[in-house]
């Protein structure tokens, strides 16, 4: 793998083309190039490449850093044909058959890519795309234009900015380095098309994976061809050179290990855990060890004391730009793997990274109604949650990571398994422990229940006892002194209700910057989208927490009224630089969904931090976070009009749970039996006072409680 950079229509296009070189050189340390309208220069030094491009002058150039696993071929590349430039980072697994089919005599699977684009046009950049079996992200700069793209899953990283010109690069520090704002990750179901002259930009959607038709084959035969798939998919990705496997002893990893075992081949297995006199053993060192010496792998661990932690989180929070809990502590449970790795000259490392999403590991998939779907969700977030993390922490030791469960012939396979064979009330990814067990791996270790990175390694248990000892109340207050840059600037779909107050409380305890709120007013008082009791006090709520809101009024049509919500989404996005956007979606499918494509068509990462939490964990976090929190409107059997304008507190919830077991209401109100209203929060600089309210009864369980006049205080 290498990393790529380009910066266009900028009078420093050359200079801040070589400092994102120097920022991402890890990347790849086998050459260094630079590519300008009228030249392409290439060094093995960094340096000398340097001094050797000090003199050129021209607004437009990219960069490239070679880490060469298949061929030794610089870049950037010049077509023959058109004269365009080409820059890449990829491992395309089947350029050797596309190389041999359209009888191109590529030199590697580089220069494949760029035939291939040449050959089929630019017009037919998504057919292209779909021919390549392997990950990748390039630009190909042809005359006035640039387009950049990447594998559809997002697993090789890219981002860009429209800041100074145009710029994009592997590694969104580069641009940061350069000065650049409003920068934004390329959303990998898109290719971008930008006119470097004109600034003007433009998105090619391409077809993302689907879970329907569900496989109608019996189970014996769907576990046949999915053992066929599993294994084509680990062995197309084997190097001709040692490799290594990041390794938990989970089911995922030692499936990798063992079929490469059978295949003849010897990777080293890397694991690494917090061992500390005053801790217990982490869990997953135990069952590392325990496996190997069960199948006669070869182990190396690092074994990190708590002194270490900080140590490395010095160096994995900037490197990850990043400071969530889980994202730090998986990056540095892998990042200390590498290292082991890196030591042994590994240019190669396997993780099981995208086996829970695929085969329905998580918490989440138990508590969906919709199995395949959950997976599919899950599967889109990926590369904002786990694939830029696990690529620069790699990437950093020179390492290219490869991932068989993210293999796109597998998971287009899996997402159509029926659910049945993936779960059931004991056990998750029931089909592929059960391949496992198939293929020589001990019912223990096949049916090991999944233990996150951060808490198999004992690191997240590090975090704890460090945060503690330093006087931090919160894991993330403590993670803040290492990276102190917020995550992502994000806007909040609010509406004035508890679930979307909370679920930004959440993401701003994880260090994520809050920019603005969003609200749809919506005019059609039964919704399927959209809270409407007391809407108008949203505003009176973000000038209480000291933010900006961007107000929508829509008809409220079902579906119609989606078209509003971009609206307001485009607005922030555009008047706040918003890169994504918290839900307070707590189990409903329907609203989830519309949300993530309107989100997804406009680049925008989204965030649901409550989906699928426990109900009434939900309303007593609410109670013990000291939010003052109303009810605004009843609709359930067994409600009455004393709830209305009521606080939700710890008499109040007893009675929803008595309620609940009584008729089965939802203690968090998710059937729609009730909404709320925040009047006061832990993030609110005033509070709100309710002045003057009717009540209106429709029946003796249907009301509203309709705030006339209220005004902010003092707290």
């Amino acid at each position: 793998m290498c990393g790529i950079v380009g910066h266009f229509n900028n009078n420093d296009a050359v200079k801040n083309s070589v400092k994102g070189l120097k920022i991402i050189k890890n990347r790849g340390k086998d050459g260094f190039g630079i590519a300008i309208d009228s030249a392409v220069l290439f060094n093995k030094s960094l340096n000398k490449l340097t001094k050797a491009v000090s003199h050129l002058n021209s607004n437009n150039a990219m960069g490239h850093c070679l880490h060469s696993v298949v061929g030794f071929l610089p870049q950037p590349m010049i077509s023959d044909k058109t004269k365009a430039k080409f820059v890449i980072n990829c491992e395309i697994y089947n350029w050797t058959e596309l190389n041999e089919k359209y009888k191109f005599n590529a030199k590697n699977d580089s220069e494949l890519v760029l035939k291939l684009i040449e050959k089929n046009g630019l017009k037919n950049i998504t057919k292209t795309l779909n021919e390549l079996d392997g990950v990748y992200s390039f630009a190909y700069w042809y005359k006035n234009k640039v387009y950049v793209a990447r594998d559809i899953i997002g697993i090789k990283p890219l981002w860009y900015s429209l800041s100074d010109g145009f710029a994009f690069c592997s590694e969104k520090k580069a641009l940061i380095n350069n000065g650049l704002k409003n920068i934004e990750e390329l959303n990998p179901r898109k290719v971008m098309v930008c006119n470097v002259k004109t600034r003007k930009i433009e998105f090619i959607t391409r077809k993302y994976f689907t879970v329907k038709p569900e496989i109608k084959k019996s189970k014996k035969q769907i576990t046949k061809e999915l053992t066929g798939l599993i294994t084509k998919a680990i062995t197309k990705r084997i190097p001709d050179k040692e490799f290594g496997i990041l390794f938990s002893g989970g089911v995922d990893s030692t499936t990798i290990a063992l079929m490469c075992k059978k295949l003849g081949l010897k990777p080293i297995c890397y694991t690494a855990a917090v061992v500390d006199k005053n801790m217990p053993i982490a869990e997953d060192l135990v069952y590392a060890k325990k496996v190997a010496k069960k199948f006669g792998l070869k182990l190396k661990v690092n074994k990190i004391s708590l002194k270490d932690v900080e140590k490395y989180l010095k160096k994995v929070l900037p490197l990850i730009e990043d400071n969530n809990v889980v994202k730090a502590g998986v990056a540095l449970t892998f990042y200390a793997a590498c290292e082991l790795a890196k030591k042994d000259n590994v240019k190669v490392i396997f993780s099981g990274l995208g086996n829970e999403e695929i085969f329905a590991g998580y918490q989440r998939h138990k508590n969906s109604l919709h199995i395949n779907k959950e997976c599919l969700s899950g599967l889109i977030k990926m590369y904002e949650r786990d694939l830029y993390r696990d690529d620069v922490v790699t990437m950093n030791n020179n390492i290219e990571l490869r991932l068989p469960f993210l293999d796109k012939e597998l998971v287009k396979y899996a997402l159509k398994i029926p659910a049945k064979y993936k779960l059931n009330k004991d056990k998750d990814k029931l089909i592929f422990r059960e391949i496992a067990e198939i293929n020589g791996l001990d019912k223990e270790f096949a049916y090991r229940g999944k233990k996150a990175a951060q808490y198999g390694s004992r690191i997240d248990k590090a975090f704890e006892k460090l945060a503690k000892k330093q006087g931090f109340r919160l894991k993330s207050e403590y993670l803040k002194q290492f990276y102190i840059e917020p995550n992502l600037k994000l806007g909040v779909l609010f509406s004035s209700g508890k679930d979307s107050t909370y679920a930004m409380a959440i993401m701003q305890r994880q260090n994520y910057e809050i920019s603005c709120l969003i609200t749809i007013k919506s005019k059609n008082k039964a919704s399927y989208m959209f809270h409407t009791p007391n809407i108008d006090l949203a505003k009176m709520q973000a000038k209480a927490m000291g933010l900006p809101i961007i107000e929508q009024t829509t008809a409220g049509d079902k579906e119609k009224e989606l078209v509003d919500l971009k609206k307001a989404l485009e607005k922030a996005k555009k008047k706040f630089g918003i890169e994504g956007v918290v839900t307070g979606a707590l189990f409903s499918n329907y609203q989830r969904e519309r949300v993530e494509k309107v989100c997804d068509e406009l680049g925008l990462k989204i965030f649901s931090p409550l989906w699928h939490m426990e109900q009434e964990t939900l309303m007593r976090e609410l109670i013990k976070n000291n939010f003052e929190v109303i009810i605004s409107s009843i609709a359930g059997d067994g409600l009455s009009k004393k709830y209305l304008g009521a606080k939700i507190d710890d008499k109040m919830l007893n009675n929803l749970i008595k309620l609940n077991q009584k008729n089965g209401i939802n203690v968090a109100f998710e059937g729609g039996e009730a909404e709320s209203l925040v009047l006061n929060a832990p993030m609110f600089k005033k509070k709100i006072k309710i002045e003057k309210a009717d009540v209106k009864m429709e029946n003796e369980c249907t009301g509203f409680y309709v705030v006339k006049k209220a005004k902010l205080v003092k707290k």
